[in-house]
């Protein structure tokens, strides 16, 4: 992967058009952030208010992103989440001891997350990463999504009418290649494509409520009373002081984990993207592992000192940037990718304010998380088979490794998959692949100036 240089600054409406369906997307998913508030609650002690403003902040850091030139739409980091409530319940649920707990861990992801974003050890990291490796652990992310929507506790078998309605939809519109040439002669299915997984939320939510999977909101109406200072007062580091050293040091294993985790989202981010570079090479690109290193690591920063956030910030939230990219990649209707993942994060941080969008969205939240993880393990497990471009060792490890991370966890999952990468790829750590690419790029410039 070459470290391409980013754009410094993207303005919505300056930098990027606002894109109708991601705005109309938001507005159902915003459903999943909110789904943060009863974590917030159980194990730091939050009112639901302090809950809801923790959630209105972590989605306002969320537009740095594509701010500052990084074409994702983050998100938490999701697949930790169980890691991190492991590690709060040795602490004791919602007690003092837990708030300072989770202070030390999320300046220490933050800190993991800068580190290694300023000095370029991200990207160093993105190039060596062998290729089954990358691709075992996208596989990895794809089963595990997939498992918690089709496993026998999982979503599907809680509303199987309205999420397979709803997930046949929403493949069809995506990925069917049927549903491809039909668009180009039907002038409603071009408009209906425009809206990428929007149309089988809306189509769960309808065939739910009549067949009584889902319930019919109940709206109010008014802006949402945020309590910021109640917040502050109860759970920033000015007002209830600094955690010890005692913290950081039981906190330390726990952030190296979250960190490894996150990374394998960095990597999913960077095959999501170079995927839409190679669908559109005339609109160029730019995707900097160090650069997103750096946000994230200033989104944990700032919660961890404002409002400690269970959930964390991590870099990509993967189902609803693999929808947006999909999108974008069929090259008519979205005119840059800075605008789909755009438009989606900043009419996220916008909704929380309003009311209505909350009530709206609170019946339908397990359905629309679940129709997101099945386009995510969809996705995932192209992207994977296509990293190991026909080579059977590659396939053949990073299958081993995805079901190795699925069963067993991340960690079992990444040694086991560096001694099948050491003991069987001939390059493994991509060594003279680099090498190769940097005399051919160091060519092509020397041409370009003579």
């Amino acid at each position: 992967m070459k470290e391409s240089k980013a754009p410094r600054i993207v303005l919505p409406v300056i930098g990027y058009k606002i894109e109708i369906p991601e705005m109309l997307q938001s507005i159902l998913m915003i459903s999943v952030g909110l789904s943060a508030i009863p974590v917030l609650q159980e194990y730091l002690g939050m009112s639901y208010g302090q809950a809801l403003t923790s959630v209105a902040i972590a989605e306002a850091l969320g537009v740095l992103h594509v701010t500052f030139g990084d074409p994702v739409v983050p998100g938490w980091i999701a697949s930790a989440l169980s890691l991190v409530m492991v590690y709060l319940s040795g602490f004791g649920e919602a007690t003092p001891e837990s708030i300072y707990a989770m202070m030390a861990l999320q300046i220490l992801v933050g800190a993991l997350f800068l580190a290694l974003g300023f000095t370029g050890l991200a990207h160093k990291m993105m190039e060596v990463i062998p290729i089954p490796l990358k691709s075992g652990i996208i596989l990895g992310a794809g089963i595990h999504a997939l498992s918690r929507v089709f496993s026998p506790e999982g979503y599907f078998f809680q509303y199987p009418v309205a999420l397979g309605s709803g997930i046949a939809v929403t493949l069809i519109v995506l990925y069917s290649m049927h549903f491809r040439k039909w668009k180009e002669k039907i002038g409603m299915l071009q408009a209906i494509a425009k809206y990428g997984s929007l149309p089988g939320l809306i189509v769960a939510y309808i065939i739910g409520v009549v067949v009584g999977e889902v319930e019919v909101p109940q709206i109010e109406w008014g802006i949402i009373d945020f309590d910021f200072v109640d917040m502050a007062k109860d759970f920033s580091v000015f007002a209830v002081g600094f955690p010890s050293a005692m913290y950081f040091i039981k906190a330390f294993p726990t952030a190296i984990s979250v960190y490894i985790i996150a990374f394998g989202e960095v990597v999913t981010a960077d095959a999501i993207i170079d995927e839409c570079k190679k669908a559109r090479p005339e609109d160029p690109l730019h995707f900097s592992a160090n650069k997103t290193n750096i946000i994230a690591g200033i989104r944990n920063m700032i919660l961890a000192f404002l409002c400690p956030f269970v959930n964390l910030a991590g870099p990509l939230w993967a189902a609803v940037s693999v929808s947006v990219g999909e999108r974008y990649k069929d090259g008519k209707s979205m005119k840059s990718l800075y605008g789909g993942m755009g438009t989606f994060k900043l009419s996220t941080a916008v909704c929380v304010f309003f009311l209505p969008v909350a009530c709206l969205c609170k019946p339908i939240l397990p359905v629309a998380l679940a129709i997101t993880l099945a386009v995510q393990g969809f996705a995932c497990s192209y992207i994977a088979i296509d990293q190991a471009k026909s080579d059977r060792v590659t396939a053949g490890i990073a299958g081993v490794i995805g079901a190795i991370i699925f069963i067993l966890g991340l960690n079992e999952g990444l040694i086991i998959g560096l001694i099948l990468c050491i003991t069987m790829v001939e390059d493994p750590f991509n060594i003279k692949r680099n090498r190769e690419a940097r005399k051919q790029r160091e060519a092509e410039e020397e041409n370009t100036e003579n």
